[in-house]
């Protein structure tokens, strides 16, 4: 048998009960490695039951596998000779490993949910889980029969800490145990002590509570970092006026309810649908308070605009344009905002929402992702529309 060179990370996952296990962790904690080993450990030391005999390791794309699970799978195999004779092939074409036990190994990516629903497994593995859609990593955790494990640093919150911490078989959707390991740098024994040295002295506080501790963060590559949600009943529903974001087929209209106290504004989202027609817009903002004078300041499209005013709905294009969106973002920033806890996908576009790093410095530029912006968009247009009017 194979004996692993393991740290504690290895031994803390392979003595949990739980059906999914959170590995949260900073830089260098060895948890993607740890994880790997352990399931190479299954492979070798079970006879693979004959039905769905398969150990599915996901990344975000096929770019990222082979940068990162699919080399240190690599990796653990060159320092571990003795894993050559467990093996019966291995296809680097399709990054697939046949093991002499009947378990099948494979690393693979997914770009939408129903490819997700392909095929059944054991054990699943969401490597850098916060670049995977919630939909697609439930669809492979809920046809996974023994153990699902992810690991990822934690910039930001997202859906794991949503929908997985904190919660058991009784309170999330696939009615699973949940276990949390928070790792960082000081767990992995196999760091020299200039790599312990070099996270460690980590300046920004706040890449240091991330990278250096494994705790939840808010980067300052986000574009909204400061954003507090408030339970529902704290929304003040005072002097409201509206943003509104257009969709058609596929992306969503997005739509949402500011109400401004002082310098605090208060977002509250109201819809995330795509195809939605005018008189839906509209019944929309009506049974959320609108009135036929109440402001709704709205993405482009003089068509719709027309319909909504139809329905009555105050429906303004807003300012928008190529040269808005920063200022319109700096505007946004002049008031302390908050959002509903119910307005579920804007508190997740909001943890997405970043500015594009630069590849050269690995800073944050001034240019915001051309995604997870449906309703960042329409709360701009509405807050920078009617402030700026007023400058």
């Amino acid at each position: 048998m194979v004996a692993f060179s393991a740290g504690p990370v290895y031994e803390v996952n392979a003595a949990s009960k739980a059906d999914l296990v959170v590995n949260q962790g900073g830089t260098d904690s060895g948890k993607t490695y740890a994880i790997q080993q352990l399931l190479f450990m299954h492979a070798i030391s079970t006879i693979a039951p004959k039905s769905d005999p398969v150990i599915t390791i996901v990344g975000e794309s096929v770019p990222n596998l082979k940068k990162g699970a699919y080399r240190i799978a690599k990796t653990i195999y060159n320092a571990n000779p003795g894993l050559k004779s467990y093996i019966k092939t291995w296809n680097e074409t399709d990054r697939t490993i046949h093991f002499k036990t009947g378990w099948i190994m494979e690393f693979q990516s997914y770009t939408d949910e129903q490819a997700a629903k392909q095929g059944k497994r054991q054990y699943l593995f969401i490597n850098e889980a916060n670049g995977i859609k919630y939909n697609i990593f439930w669809q492979l955790a809920k046809r996974t029969r023994i153990k699902t494990y992810l690991d990822y640093n934690p910039s930001a919150p997202f859906w794991a800490h949503e929908k997985l911490i904190g919660t058991d078989r009784k309170n999330n959707d696939l009615s699973v145990d949940v276990e949390l390991i928070i790792s960082d740098h000081r767990h992995n024994p196999f760091l020299s002590d200039r790599d312990h040295e070099r996270t460690e002295l980590i300046k920004d506080p706040n890449l240091w509570k991330v990278y250096a501790r494994g705790l939840t963060g808010n980067l300052s590559g986000l574009v909204y970092p400061t954003w507090v949600r408030i339970p529902d009943i704290e929304y003040p529903n005072i002097d409201i006026f509206g943003g509104l974001d257009f969709g058609y087929t596929n992306d969503p209209t997005a739509g949402v309810k500011i109400s401004m106290s002082g310098n605090n504004a208060f977002l509250h989202e109201l819809c995330y649908s795509p195809g939605m027609s005018p008189y839906e817009i509209h019944t929309t903002f009506r049974v959320n308070g609108f009135t036929h004078d109440t402001e709704v300041f709205c993405d482009h499209d003089r068509d719709i605009i027309r319909d909504l005013r139809k329905e009555g709905t105050l429906a303004l294009p807003a300012r928008k344009g190529p040269n808005s969106i920063k200022p319109g973002i700096a505007k946004v920033n002049e008031f302390k905002v908050f959002y509903t806890a119910s307005s579920t996908n804007l508190h997740t576009e909001r943890t997405k929402y970043m500015y594009i790093m630069d590849p050269d410095t690995g800073k944050p530029t001034n240019v915001p992702v051309d995604g997870f912006n449906h309703l960042m968009d329409a709360s701009r247009y509405g807050i920078y529309t009617k402030y700026y009017r007023q400058t």
